[in-house]
């Protein structure tokens, strides 16, 4: 099932920052992957997505963790939910692993 994406103003910081720093282009790239295959799939493997249990939604929602980097110091994470409405998954972050 593919779903349309909402972003917290955070969030829409966060990956502009990274798409305009030229030394970020490596980082910007594998998030913009990650948001292309969560769109996709959001349970793609290669995202090994999983509920984050420190953090919940504006209502509630249940907070999931995709890997936008593996074995890179500070990685890069994504944190979404899925909603406000059904077929729709909104990016709460984008930040190096907490």
């Amino acid at each position: 099932m593919s779903f349309e994406l909402e972003w917290t103003d955070e969030a829409k910081a966060t990956y502009a920052r990274l798409r305009s720093d030229a030394s970020q282009t490596k980082r910007y790239n594998a998030v913009k992957k990650t948001i292309r295959l969560l769109a996709e799939n959001s349970r793609h493997d290669s995202l090994q997505t999983h509920v984050f249990l420190s953090l919940k939604g504006p209502n509630g929602e249940k907070v999931f963790e995709a890997y936008a980097e593996q074995k890179t110091p500070a990685a890069y994470r994504v944190f979404w939910y899925y909603g406000p409405s059904r077929g729709t998954i909104t990016i709460l972050a984008i930040t190096p692993r907490p």
